[in-house]
């Protein structure tokens, strides 16, 4: 048996179609929210649980924050022979007419994070496999769900001294939502030949203060909170009715 040095499991653990997200509780209530949940492993971050969606087994697995432990992740996923990921995350939006609790599903994202950079310069591009993104349409539609379509930006940190004028260029050029993973995952995730999308519950409105609208999540906001729930069956519904 191979274990992964950081996610701590071996190919014979986990499943090839995957759900990844920062926190660590999200993977345990989307595990939850499938059949025969079960934790395979626990090591700082990542949490991983499996689970049986459509009669399809899936893996959930918790990646922290940010892009660069979210590329270990991925990394060691594909040593145990993943193939498909989908993050089911949170964002902030960056238009107005974005509310808490409406989901973003991404085409392609603004690398404006380190993680894919010490891969890949910031010419290559970071994009969703269509197919993936197709799927997740799919589901969103079949569970009648909201939805903007479009480009995220992802970066390192909400606490840059121009955190607003940051904010208000990618407003102004229509990007939606800003994360911290999304973009790494889809440039690392398809220079190493993975299928890789992302979608994303919106948690904070444009132009509200971070800290405020985190903490209203974190207080189990109802809207946020449903937003969550259906993003992940959205992206567990696309997960498993798509060819891996």
């Amino acid at each position: 048996m191979n274990l992964q040095p950081h996610i701590a499991v071996s190919a014979d653990d986990i499943a090839s179609r995957v759900i990844v997200c920062g926190d660590p509780a999200r993977a345990a209530r989307i595990a939850g929210w499938c059949e025969n949940g079960k934790q395979v492993a626990s090591n700082r971050e990542f949490q991983l649980f499996n689970a049986r969606f459509n009669g399809i087994d899936v893996t959930i697995c918790s990646t922290g924050i940010g892009a660069a432990s979210m590329l270990i992740a991925l990394e060691e996923l594909k040593q145990c022979g993943v193939t498909t990921i989908i993050r089911v995350g949170s964002a902030g939006a960056l238009q107005h007419n974005i509310g808490l609790g409406e989901l973003i599903i991404a085409e392609g994202a603004v690398r404006d994070e380190g993680g894919s950079l010490s891969y890949l310069p910031a010419s290559y591009p970071a994009v969703a496999d269509h197919a993936l993104v197709a799927a997740l349409l799919s589901a969103a539609k079949q569970l009648q769900s909201k939805y903007y379509l479009g480009l995220v930006r992802s970066h390192d940190s909400f606490y840059t001294d121009q955190e607003t004028e940051i904010c208000e260029f990618w407003h102004q050029r229509g990007v939606l939502a800003a994360d911290m993973e999304t973009s790494a995952l889809l440039t690392v995730g398809r220079f190493r030949g993975l299928q890789v999308a992302s979608i994303l519950n919106n948690v904070v409105l444009f132009e509200q203060e971070v800290k405020e609208g985190i903490g209203q999540f974190k207080q189990v906001n109802g809207s946020m909170i449903e937003g969550e729930k259906r993003s992940a069956m959205i992206a567990l519904q696309a997960l498993t009715s798509h060819r891996s």
